[in-house]
């Protein structure tokens, strides 16, 4: 539960910490950090990975007689993330399923449900083109749904009640994608690409396409005011 609340901010404090300033996370770094999230990259083998790559950074800078350039983003860790996930995997650690959610840690029944109709409000007053417009109806009307039937059956799984909310976010998306403008899909795209190059060279590219959907996913969702559906952002609220 605890690596659950906290996946996003931990890294981000291991990485500031290693780093030694308080450098803000970018879209792109949290667009990464999403991807280790969904694929179930443990949180230790991420922190891990965090730290060898700064420990090879310190033991090159120490050996370097001029300047070396300064860690500016998350995804210069990448590859010693998948080189810890490796190595766990060898150790017989693995990357175990996600704990079972313990409703006295955050996860009350009433604390859900009045996210969930929070949600419903935020995605039914977004002002959106068709087709998006329409599945923003549905998408909402299904939100407090869920939000009602929680009081009525308070065994909900809230597992599968997250995996419903995800199955929401993605119909959601494919609606917007599929609304949005040509300049608009380019416009975010090449940002993307942008923030990307540094990095091309430490990441795989799988990792590469999926940090691009999730940079796209997330801009497009904010430019429109939307929440994210997943149990894992009510812990931010």
């Amino acid at each position: 539960m605890e690596n659950y609340f906290n996946y996003f901010t931990e890294i981000e404090e291991r990485f500031q910490q290693r780093r030694g300033s308080l450098l803000m996370l970018s879209t792109l770094d949290w667009a990464l950090i999403e991807t280790w999230r969904e694929a179930g990259i443990p949180l230790e083998a991420v922190l891990r990975g965090i730290d060898d790559s700064f420990d090879r950074h310190d033991a090159k800078t120490r050996r370097a007689t001029g300047r070396i350039r300064k860690v500016n983003g998350l995804a210069w860790c990448a590859q010693a993330v998948v080189e810890a996930v490796e190595q766990a995997k060898e150790a017989a650690i693995g990357a175990a399923a996600p704990e079972k959610l313990d409703r006295e840690s955050g996860f009350e029944m009433q604390r859900i449900a009045t996210y969930l109709t929070r949600c419903s409000d935020l995605v039914a007053a977004a002002k959106l083109a068709p087709p998006a417009d329409a599945v923003a109806v549905e998408v909402a009307a299904r939100l407090r749904g869920l939000a009602e039937g929680l009081g009525l059956d308070p065994a909900t799984s809230l597992e599968e009640l997250d995996r419903t909310l995800s199955v929401l976010e993605e119909r959601l998306f494919a609606a917007l994608m599929t609304s949005a403008s040509e300049e608009e899909l380019t416009a975010l795209k090449e940002q993307a690409a942008r923030e990307l190059a540094p990095y091309k060279g430490k990441m795989q590219a799988v990792q590469i396409k999926q940090v691009q959907q999730q940079f796209l996913q997330k801009r497009m969702l904010e430019s429109r005011n939307l929440p994210r559906l997943s149990l894992f952002y009510m812990s931010h609220d």
